[in-house]
């Protein structure tokens, strides 16, 4: 007779947010194929649903809103050139002010956006945002059917997405420490990053192949997109929030994110040097004046260029994603933002470098200063989401949003203008050296980041509550 044995199986929440450490043996069908979910290991996120429905929403975002960010350069800086007949210089401080028409409704809401995503429910922030993202795309894709595309239009169009990202950000980065448990975290950011990294290499690429064949092309592909991204953020079910304050003080909550910034040096560090390394070497908005009139490349080869730092990105992503950093992060931080610099001063120079490659060297370039630029998001954003209260997440959350928007929206204003004034290479150039100068200054200036060994958090946050209330 074959023994037959029983073994008691422990209920499971359905509605459980987190993979515990708990294992149930003898549980389930004999022979039953393993869910989607179980072909990751037990402490890697993609087994949350919740996280892998907010990664599939980032990147289709993400994808999208790169392909727009081409999209809208390109026709901004060819409708200067080829209609109004603006020079290269003229032209060149037009696609800065796209970056300034981005960066205001940011800059003007960013006491607000913080407080909105400590408060409400950071699902409905991402679908609203998104909502408004897809009329932005199809109202772009009919004026240019029509064609009654015009500069003001685009203009108008930056300062939607400025708007959607300016509330979309701060619950978005909030969200996802939500979805996940702390122990996790690290990993979910770098996975996290890979969306949003991947989606920058296709984003750029996918709008100008598509635009090259047809502008309605990129324009379709850019809306479904969104539509794909709103979808999967709809399937994102029950999270924690943060336990409802009634103080009945808003503006005293606003000041409190300011606030914990400033005290706290480590976070204080890693969002200004982010803020001003890129805000002189960002060099993205150059991009159409080098793919056009430098290196005549034309709108091909300029996806090709905007996808190399995203190249670059993502192979450290998916590094940092099996082994993540874990020891001397802030030195670490401070060589590659070095790197970074250096990587774009070579693609500033390398149709002087090497004229008959210079494509290829500044290609290069780019994604060398793609892989550096991962690595110093990588290790500040886990100091940033790790050294804060879930609490307060969503107020440091719009600070560090807005330094991030004023290092590439008004870095691609300063480079605009240094353009105009310098000649496109001569701003990329001196933005490059300005960034190497700035790290090493910074390392002085904030010791507490050359310092930090590891990710760890400090006690209090480690003993505090860390989950809030589940929104229905």
């Amino acid at each position: 007779m074959r023994q037959v044995s029983i073994v008691r199986c422990a209920i499971v929440d359905p509605h459980d947010n987190f993979i515990t450490n708990k294992q149930h043996h003898g549980c389930g069908i004999l022979g039953a194929p393993p869910k989607a979910s179980q072909m990751f290991p037990a402490d890697h996120p993609f087994r949350i649903a919740n996280f892998r429905a907010y990664w599939l929403s980032r990147f289709a975002g993400t994808v999208a809103l790169s392909a727009m960010s081409i999209i809208i350069g390109w026709q901004v800086y060819s409708i200067a050139r080829d209609v109004h007949h603006l020079s290269i210089k003229e032209a060149t401080f037009l696609l800065g002010m796209i970056g300034v028409a981005q960066f205001v409704p940011l800059f003007l809401l960013t006491p607000i956006v913080g407080l909105v995503a400590d408060t409400f429910d950071r699902r409905w922030i991402v679908r609203f945002t998104t909502a408004l993202l897809v009329a932005t795309t199809v109202m772009l894709g009919t004026l240019t059917w029509l064609h009654a595309l015009s500069l003001p239009m685009l203009f108008l169009a930056a300062v939607m997405i400025g708007l959607a990202r300016a509330f979309s950000g701060p619950a978005y980065s909030a969200l996802a420490p939500n979805l996940v448990p702390r122990e996790v975290l690290p990993t979910a950011i770098a996975v996290s990053s890979i969306a949003w990294q991947v989606g920058v290499i296709i984003g750029p690429s996918l709008g100008g192949f598509l635009y090259a064949i047809h502008p309605d092309a990129a324009y379709g592909t850019s809306t479904a997109l969104f539509l794909i991204a709103l979808g999967m953020i709809f399937l994102i079910g029950k999270v924690p929030q943060p336990q409802a304050q009634a103080d009945h003080r808003p503006l005293h909550r606003i000041v409190e994110g300011f606030r914990y910034v400033r005290r706290n040096r480590l976070v204080l560090a890693s969002i200004t040097l982010d803020l001003f390394a890129v805000l002189l070497a960002g060099a993205t908005a150059l991009l159409p004046v080098f793919a056009r009139d430098i290196l005549h490349v034309g709108s091909q080869g300029l996806g090709l260029l905007a996808a190399g730092m995203g190249i670059g990105a993502t192979s450290t992503a998916l590094f940092f994603s099996f082994r993540p950093m874990k020891t001397n992060v802030g030195l670490k931080m401070l060589i590659a933002v070095i790197v970074f610099g250096l990587g774009i001063l070579t693609f500033g120079t390398a149709h002087l470098i090497l004229p008959s490659h210079a494509f290829y060297l500044a290609l290069a370039g780019l994604i060398v200063a793609g892989c550096a630029d991962m690595v110093s998001v990588y290790v500040r954003s886990s100091l940033i989401q790790l050294h804060t209260p879930d609490e307060m997440r969503g107020r440091v959350s719009a600070v560090s949003q807005l330094t991030i928007s004023a290092s590439n929206e008004l870095g691609e204003a300063e480079s605009g203008l240094l353009g105009s004034l310098l000649g496109p290479v001569g701003a990329v150039v001196f933005g490059g050296v300005g960034c190497i100068v700035i790290t090493i200054l910074w390392s002085r200036l904030f010791p507490e980041l050359r310092l930090a060994k590891s990710f760890d958090p400090p006690e209090i946050l480690e003993s505090a509550p860390e989950h809030g209330v589940i929104q229905p």
